[in-house]
């Protein structure tokens, strides 16, 4: 089995569920009572949503290049970065280390091609939403990406900083985000992208008629068959 880094604290609730379901698929793959290899480096997310109101992303990228460095040195083999929006500074995390990053995009991306969904809402903060980082790289596989318009953005990030990072859900929200989707609905959209790891807090496939793409467990999924396949590509 590999080593993998987890680069997390972004927030907290999202590192807990990647750490969850990394260790929960290794014990169902490979059964008994066996745990997942893995070394944690947990930020303070404080900083780093200073940084990213801030526009800091040079910043933001050396503080995630040198905890990937740190990570390293404990003894990683590979990367995954438990939030969506820090891969905004991916670039900066690759060029600081000579190990692989699991890239959350391309392992939602391959669940949207393999679901047969060709045109996908995406939902997110407002930098995963409006940026072309996460966007280009799914948009990339052939897939179309949606984004909601600029109000519905605003809640949809509103609720994500002020509720979900810190654990809690409200009915309103929830009946918000039910909203935009409904919308993506009638734009054409056959799928959704859960592209913050916590708005699975807050929703699940079941409260969906289109298909559901929880982006933490597919990561962590993804991250599950790279650690237990050494004789794969890095």
């Amino acid at each position: 089995m590999r080593t993998l880094g987890l680069l997390g604290g972004m927030a907290w609730p999202s590192t807990l569920a990647a750490y969850r379901t990394i260790n929960q698929g290794i014990a169902a793959r490979l059964g008994g009572a066996p745990s997942a290899r893995l070394v944690l480096w947990s930020v303070d997310f404080a900083e780093v949503e200073a940084h990213q109101r801030a526009g800091a992303w040079e910043a933001a990228g050396a503080l995630l290049a040198d905890a990937s460095r740190r990570l390293e040195g404990a003894g990683a083999e590979g990367l995954l970065l438990c939030t969506n929006t820090m891969h905004r500074v991916a670039d900066a995390i690759e060029a600081a280390t000579d190990i692989p990053l699991l890239h959350i995009a391309d392992a939602t991306a391959a669940a949207v091609t393999s679901a047969g969904v060709q045109r996908v809402g995406l939902l997110g903060t407002r930098f995963t939403m409006e940026q072309g980082f996460y966007r280009d790289r799914v948009a990339a596989h052939g897939i179309e990406v949606v984004v909601p318009p600029a109000p519905q953005r605003d809640a949809v990030h509103r609720i994500i900083y002020d509720e979900l990072i810190q654990g809690r859900t409200t009915a309103a929200s929830r009946t918000a985000y039910l909203e935009v989707i409904e919308d993506l609905a009638a734009q054409g959209c056959q799928g959704v992208i859960a592209g913050c790891t916590e708005i699975e807090l807050l929703l699940g496939p079941e409260d969906i008629d289109l298909a559901w793409f929880p982006t933490t467990r597919l990561h962590a999924e993804h991250a599950v068959t790279w650690m237990l396949a050494p004789g794969l590509p890095r």
